[in-house]
């Protein structure tokens, strides 16, 4: 079945829904994404083909994301209530985007798109569709609770599912054919870590972590100090509750490494502003440099003062508003869909083109593969690693530095 033209809707003069009833009837629909005339987004060297790919001339990727189309009224939706819906449609745009700049390297994509509704439910009546069954690869579901859901169904199968966008733990899924992109905590915890280590000398320096205490500070704070006591044991370590109390037991000539846990913004705001004070006292401010929490990235601080103290945040991913190739997908996107690429869109795209563009060059055995085949894209590097317990993880993992009052990538 060939994509039907989509429906919009006009809200507040400038933002559009492609509303998706005519794709997903009954569940499911068919929509081929065949060789464009658009030019790839990113620049590639076609892939020369190989023997194994003569009899493989169409991918069949089976994407599960929750639109929710049952609870959309096009009559009566208001501007809070789209945004529930802008998730998985922005999502949905990027990923058929990326598929359709995969296909002019010469591989056919049929697209089998279904509305999870985000219930457990309606997935389980989903996955009797054999349609899913046959599929190359699976997309989604994109929330956690589904995703376990599918496990046992990945399994008997021996099917591929990617996870788009959860941060969870690749091994709370316990799914050896689980594909995870989005990096967990632990991971920026490490990251910042060994980040520390390689950049600070152990005698003149103290790490220093303001750490609350509260469970989603606890996820932050304890891989960086697991990595330090394995690796770095030679580095001193400190733990505070606030910033007050680490002022009181500061040493004037030493380097401090100070890294927030937090992401709970009425705490951070008057840490940072605290910790900036210190650094700058007229003649006896403190060496101060500041670690944040990856979720900062969403968040809004005090911008001066996160550069003063050579703030770096880890993070998932990035866009560069100034690359040539950004600039190009976004002046596409916006002629495609009428609408500006979200953070979504690009997670979508990058997706799409990267498991695309694998399928095209190696066919079937794309997942042998994977593991050497690295990217660098609009929005996320992927770099792929394999555990037999829970499956492929991403390793590539971004450091982020506030200068000339923007985040620039450093690492």
């Amino acid at each position: 079945m060939i994509l039907a033209q989509n429906h919009r809707l006009q809200l507040n003069g400038n933002k559009f829904l492609i509303v998706l009833c005519c794709i997903i009837t009954l569940g499911a629909c068919s929509p081929k994404v065949v060789q464009k005339k658009e030019p790839v987004t990113i620049p590639v060297v076609k892939p020369e083909k190989t023997e194994d790919l003569n009899n493989f001339t169409q991918a069949e990727v089976s994407i599960l994301v929750p639109f929710k189309l049952n609870e959309f009224n096009p009559n009566t939706v208001t501007k809070k209530q789209f945004e529930k819906f802008e998730m998985p449609l922005d999502f949905y745009q990027g990923l058929t985007y990326g598929f359709d700049s995969a296909a002019n390297l010469g591989l056919n994509f049929k697209l089998n798109v279904f509305d999870t509704r985000d219930n457990n439910t309606r997935l389980g009546a989903l996955l009797q569709n054999n349609i899913i069954k046959k599929s190359n690869l699976i997309i989604g579901p994109v929330f956690p609770d589904g995703l376990k859901y599918v496990t046992n169904f990945s399994i008997a199968n021996d099917l591929p599912v990617v996870s788009p966008l959860a941060a969870s733990k690749p091994s709370e899924f316990n799914n050896p054919n689980l594909i995870s992109i989005v990096n967990d905590i632990d991971q920026h915890g490490i990251k910042i870590a060994d980040y520390i280590a390689k950049h600070y000398n152990a005698a003149n320096s103290i790490v220093v972590l303001i750490n609350t205490q509260k469970a989603l500070d606890k996820q932050f704070a304890d891989p960086i100090k697991e990595t330090f006591k394995k690796r770095y044991p030679n580095f001193l370590i400190q733990e505070y509750a606030s910033v007050n109390i680490f002022e009181t037991k500061m040493i004037r000539d030493k380097k401090y490494a100070v890294i927030i846990c937090s992401q709970d913004v009425p705490f951070v705001t008057p840490s940072i502003a605290k910790l900036y004070k210190l650094k700058t006292l007229p003649n006896t401010g403190y060496q101060i440099n500041l670690f944040g929490h990856p979720n900062w990235v969403k968040q809004n601080y005090n911008i001066e003062q996160l550069q003063n103290l050579n703030t770096i945040i880890s993070s998932s991913y990035f866009v560069d508003y100034k690359s040539t190739e950004v600039v190009n997908f976004v002046k596409r996107y916006r002629a495609k869909y009428q609408v500006e690429p979200t953070e979504y869109a690009f997670k979508g795209f990058d997706i799409g083109f990267y498991f695309g563009k694998l399928m095209v060059k190696y066919g079937r055995n794309y997942l042998d593969f994977i593991r050497k085949e690295k990217y660098k894209g609009l929005h996320n590097d992927f770099e792929f690693d394999f555990n037999p317990l829970y499956g492929y993880y991403n390793k590539s993992l971004m450091l982020l530095q506030y200068r000339n009052l923007m985040l620039n990538v450093i690492d």
